[in-house]
């Protein structure tokens, strides 16, 4: 089942490999990475508010041989493969037959392409260790001493931490692991055992983030302030999107994961039950509550609810041979839709990199609305840490990241760089000092030297007036 499983996620997603820009989160992760290599760190030199966990996962795959975009892609292509696994085991688990176990690992990799993980974003990651700790859990019914329930719980909980060290939301479904241990400990354990018990399980689950906390504590006082508001102070400043595009948002996820939903109702109704059941829904709705948690309802922050969907509608998969060729069926069509109708940016992406790396010598090339990875394929200098466009350009982010975003532009104008890349979007979000500040510079400092096409706009491309262009 496993070489099926990575035969069929490769197939999926072999298509995308060497491709830079397939999403502009993953983009930004592997600058970081690749930087953290020349002494850069995270929150210090180059900011942004995961954690650092999700960095160090990236530095390390880009210390592979090779290409850094080939290489990110491969990982997360074994990732995903390994969670569709895992969904399977557990779907067996639950019931499901092999016939079962087999649509629940497929709609997991199709599911997972189609809500925006088709590269590394950071679900793609973490999912794995959440549906191991998840298979842990559902290994409690079985389990006949207090012992072997405590050492369960610390390897789910130490699982589910190191998913937190990726992204903060798998929080939640680490605790509802907690939880269910917890209940199924007072079967064999005293109250003060299984109490003692419950603290060993959360110190698992934070060991990671404690050790990433200590690691910038050591760093001294400004690195820890650093740390700490860019984890958890900043999210908690960040503005709202408009309340049309968040149901809209919303609308399509739920549209796109309904038949997953329909099946994963089927199996409760198909008596699906029993403590395992009580499981798995529960770190369903524990999956749920984080989704709603974050409330932006971009298409990859769903891609958590794949793994516990899949897993419990692997039952109705089984069950039904209908249910199982309709779900399987209208994704993989979805999917063939999606990918017939993908326009090809990365070649204007390269093109708009070569142009910058050709014309930035002595200088910083500033990207203020583009792709990330031209820093990484220009192989060109930072002019700020706030380097993920987003941070500067939107009113989204506007006082959620400690500093004066529009001043910020400024200061970079100020140094001349030589090169600034911009589009031509169209956007009710931007934020207008930023925005006013690099129209202003390119006016009066700068010309129209290349547009390619990305997506449904341009890439522009803009060089200082008294420099020659250089191909």
């Amino acid at each position: 089942m496993a070489l099926g499983i990575l035969l069929l996620a490769l197939l999926l997603r072999g298509g995308d490999f060497g491709n830079p820009v397939i999403h502009v989160d993953e983009q930004f992760y592997l600058l970081v990475g690749e930087r953290m290599h020349e002494g850069l760190l995270p929150y210090l030199d180059i900011w942004d508010r995961k954690p650092v966990g999700l960095f160090l996962l990236y530095a390390a795959i880009t210390a592979l041989p090779g290409d850094g975009v080939l290489a990110y892609q491969v990982v997360a292509t074994l990732f995903a493969a390994a969670t569709a696994l895992a969904v399977a085991i557990g779907a067996g688990r639950l019931g499901a037959s092999r016939r079962g176990m087999w649509a629940a690992a497929a709609a997991t990799l199709l599911w997972t392409s189609l809500l925006g993980g088709r590269g590394g974003q950071a679900p793609v990651f973490y999912n794995l260790p959440v549906v191991l700790a998840a298979l842990l859990t559902l290994r409690l019914p079985s389990l006949t001493s207090g012992r072997a329930v405590l050492l369960n719980g610390v390897a789910a909980c130490l699982l589910a931490g190191l998913a937190i060290q990726v992204k903060y939301l798998p929080a939640i479904e680490g605790a509802w692991f907690g939880l269910a241990h917890l209940w199924f400990a007072r079967r064999h354990l005293r109250v003060a055992g299984a109490a003692a018990a419950a603290l060993l399980w959360i110190g698992a689950g934070l060991l990671p983030t404690v050790l990433a906390l200590g690691w910038y504590a050591a760093l001294g006082r400004h690195a820890l302030d650093a740390y700490w508001f860019a984890n958890f102070g900043s999210i908690l400043s960040r503005p709202g999107y408009p309340a049309e595009q968040l149901a809209m948002r919303l609308l399509g996820i739920v549209a796109q994961l309904s038949p997953l939903i329909v099946s994963a109702s089927l199996a409760w109704r198909w008596r699906v039950r029993g403590a395992r059941a009580v499981i798995a829904f529960g770190w369903l709705g524990a999956a749920v509550l984080g989704f709603f948690a974050i409330g932006t309802f971009f298409d990859h922050y769903a891609l958590p609810l794949v793994p516990p969907l899949a897993m419990i509608a692997g039952r109705a998969f089984g069950r039904s041979g209908r249910a199982a060729v309709a779900s399987l069926g209208l994704a993989a069509m979805l999917f063939a839709v999606e990918r017939t109708v993908a326009r090809d940016d990365a070649t204007g992406a390269r093109a708009v990199a070569r142009v910058v790396a050709a014309n930035s010598a002595g200088g910083c090339p500033y990207v203020f609305i583009g792709d990330t990875i031209t820093y990484t394929l220009a192989r060109a200098c930072l002019p700020t840490p706030y380097v993920f466009p987003n941070l500067l350009a939107y009113t989204t982010e506007q006082g959620a990241t400690g500093i004066d975003e529009a001043a910020e532009v400024r200061r970079i104008l100020a140094h001349r760089p030589p090169v600034i890349v911009t589009s031509d979007r169209k956007l009710d979000i931007w934020n207008r000092a930023s925005l006013a500040a690099v129209n202003g510079a390119i006016a009066r400092n700068y010309r129209l030297v290349f547009s390619a096409p990305r997506s449904n706009y341009r890439t522009l491309v803009y060089l200082r007036r008294d420099l020659p262009l250089r191909d």
